[in-house]
C-alpha cells in the first residue's frame, strides 16, 4: 500500500504563506487550530500513516513517509498548544530539564512507540544517511529550512531535497558572509557530524549548493565566524483564501 499524502498537500496548501526573497515559509498555526474539520484531517491523516509498515515501503518512498510524518506531527503539536512564541515553549518533553515537544511519544508505527527525536535521529539521520534530511525536516522556526509546500514524493525526493538544500543554503538563515567573515546556521554545528564531522566539512556542504553570488562570498572564507539560529515561531496570519 502506497502512502496517501493528498490530505496534507492539502492542509499545505491552504495553510503555507510561501517567503520571498530567502524569508521563510510561514504557517498558519491559528487558523488551523481554528478549523475543527481541518485538525480532524490533519490527524485523519496522521493516523493513517500510524496505520502503515514504512518497512513495507521502497527506500524512497519510507524516507518520504517519515519526512512527511514528522512535518504532519509538528504542525499538529504547534496547533494544539497555539499560541506560543516558539516551539520550545511547549513543554511537553519528559524529563526535569528537558524543553520542547520533541521527547514525547506521539504515534504509534509498526507497534513502535515513537517521538520526533526517534524519527529523526533514530530513523531519518541513521537509517538512510543523507544529510539532506535537515534540510527536509521542519522544527516550526524562523530559523530551520523551509517547510516544504507539498508533500515529499518518492519519485520527486532526490529533487525536492536539493532544492530544499539550495534555497537554505542561499538564504540569510543557511549562510552569509560579511567581508571575510561566515555566519552559518547552528544546524551545522549542532549535526557536524553529518556534513563530514570538520568545519571544512561544512564549508563543502555550502560550496556544493551555494548559487553564483554565495560562491563568490565563501572564495574569501577559510572557516565558520559563527553560528547562530531563530527560534522564534514561522507563523503566519490567517490565509486570505481557505479551500
Amino acid at each position: 500500500m502506497t502512502p496517501d499524502h493528498a490530505p496534507w498537500a492539502r492542509l499545505l496548501e491552504v495553510y503555507l504563506e510561501k517567503g520571498l526573497g530567502g524569508a521563510p515559509n510561514r504557517f498558519g498555526y491559528g487558523a488551523l487550530k481554528a478549523d475543527s474539520e481541518d485538525r480532524a484531517a490533519l490527524r485523519a491523516y496522521i493516523a493513517s500513516l500510524e496505520a502503515m509498515d514504512p518497512d513495507l515501503l521502497p527506500r524512497g518512498e519510507a524516507f518520504a513517509f517519515w519526512v512527511n510524518l514528522y512535518n504532519a506531527l509538528t504542525v499538529e503539536v504547534v496547533a494544539d498548544h497555539y499560541p506560543v512564541a516558539s516551539i520550545r515553549d511547549i513543554a511537553i518533553s519528559p524529563g526535569l530539564f528537558s524543553t520542547g515537544p520533541w521527547g514525547k511519544k506521539l504515534v504509534t508505527v509498526a507497534g513502535r512507540e515513537l517521538s520526533l527525536d526517534d524519527i529523526e535521529h533514530g530513523i531519518l539521520r541513521p537509517d538512510f544517511g543523507d544529510s539532506r534530511v535537515h534540510y527536509a525536516v521542519n522544527c516550526a522556526s524562523v530559523g530551520c529550512p523551509d517547510l516544504a509546500a507539498r508533500p515529499y514524493t518518492a519519485d520527486e525526493l532526490d529533487a525536492m531535497l536539493d532544492r530544499a538544500a539550495r534555497a537554505y543554503v542561499n538564504s540569510p538563515r543557511g549562510a552569509r558572509v560579511d567581508g571575510d567573515k561566515l555566519t552559518a546556521s547552528s544546524i551545522f554545528k549542532w549535526y557536524m557530524k553529518d556534513f563530514g564531522g570538520t568545519e571544512d566539512g561544512v564549508l563543502a556542504e555550502l560550496r556544493k549548493y551555494a548559487g553564483p553570488d554565495l560562491a563568490a562570498a565563501l572564495e574569501n572564507v577559510s572557516g565558520v565566524a559563527s553560528y547562530d539560529y531563530d527560534w522564534s515561531l514561522n507563523d503566519a496570519a490567517e490565509p486570505e483564501n481557505r479551500q
